[in-house]
């Protein structure tokens, strides 16, 4: 197990966001999982503390709460220097930008959460501030309107994206350090939970982080939520101590089943199956029957069900596969080989 930093005191901290801020890995020592992802960028950060001066700009992709935010304050953490985090859609103007670059102090960590949502004219300063740490600043309108160079302090841009394909290439490009995080194995996320537990003081046996793992859909974020919600279970329902009868009663009220699908995961492929005799049906008319957004359906339960191999997305709609119809321990009207 790998080292565990101070205990968190569970009672001491006002609201959710708190404590999952608090249970993030401060050092890549303490980070689990991503064993590539993190063998590559310890060497860059290794060998800019050995050089001296900012590192490369660095990339992270990958589908949310897999810990590229997490990964950007370490980055801070082992170069030993400060962080400032904003969000490409904060980002809206160009001056935006220009005003958070010539606030940065030397060495600083500039981390853009979604960054392939910062408005096109910020995206096209960002470019020369990458490149030659400056920007060029407009004053005023029409023809004489004049550039006033403005250098800045070297820094280490951090960018995260969830949709890496709708960076600019010019900006894709000046990332000396591109890495694409992927979902993690159930051996990993169990080690997670359990880390998380030893910070939260949390009793809990190894069936039951095995078991929180499993579900938790390949997520770290889902399986600390997870764990905090079975934590409630025991405390208000037992003594406090977490068991795999305990864990499985807790995941039966939260309705999340043992592959981790949640009441609008089962909804969507019941009114599928159920409704529509397996699809192929349209999105829009999925969503009338599910009572939920399009985008709803689209983003949130979609990448998973097609991920586990539940739900097929074909030129003529969505179809559930047969281990669809199986896991709701339904017979397949026409049934084929697994995918």
């Amino acid at each position: 197990m790998e080292n565990v930093p101070d205990i968190v005191d569970a009672n001491s901290l006002p609201d959710e966001q708190t404590v999952e801020s608090a249970l993030r890995p401060k050092t890549l020592t303490e980070f689990i999982g991503q064993h590539r992802v993190r063998e590559q960028l310890g060497l860059v950060l290794a060998a800019t503390a050995a050089r001296g001066g900012a590192a490369d700009h660095v990339l992270l992709s990958g589908p949310p709460g897999l810990g590229k935010t997490t990964l950007a304050s370490i980055v801070a953490n082992e170069l030993n220097v400060p962080i400032r985090i904003t969000s490409g859609p904060a980002i809206t103007h160009a001056g935006d930008l220009a005003a958070v670059l010539s606030s940065l102090t030397d060495g600083e960590v500039l981390f853009i959460d979604e960054i392939h949502r910062i408005a096109r004219s910020a995206a096209e300063m960002l470019y020369l501030a990458m490149e030659d740490y400056r920007v060029d600043v407009m004053v005023g309108k029409g023809p004489g309107a004049t550039a006033i160079p403005l250098q800045l302090p070297q820094f280490t841009l951090v960018g995260a994206t969830t949709r890496a394909g709708l960076l600019p290439g010019p900006l894709r490009d000046r990332f000396g350090f591109t890495a694409h995080l992927d979902f993690y194995d159930p051996d990993d996320l169990a080690s997670v939970v359990t880390r998380s537990a030893q910070l939260l003081k949390v009793d809990i046996d190894t069936d039951s982080t095995a078991e929180i793992g499993s579900r938790s859909r390949g997520t770290p974020r889902i399986a600390n939520r997870l764990l905090r919600r079975v934590r409630d279970y025991a405390d208000i329902h037992g003594d406090g101590r977490i068991t795999l009868d305990v864990t499985t009663s807790a995941l039966a009220l939260y309705e999340v089943d043992t592959l981790g699908l949640d009441r609008l995961d089962i909804a969507m492929l019941r009114a599928l199956i159920e409704r529509f005799g397996g699809g192929p049906v349209g999105l829009s008319t999925l969503a009338l029957a599910v009572g939920e957004e399009t985008g709803t359906l689209e983003e949130v339960a979609e990448p998973f069900l097609v991920r586990a191999g539940l739900l097929l997305r074909t030129p003529r709609g969505r179809m559930a596969t047969d281990a669809a119809w199986r896991h709701l321990n339904l017979s397949p009207p026409n049934p084929t080989l697994p995918l």
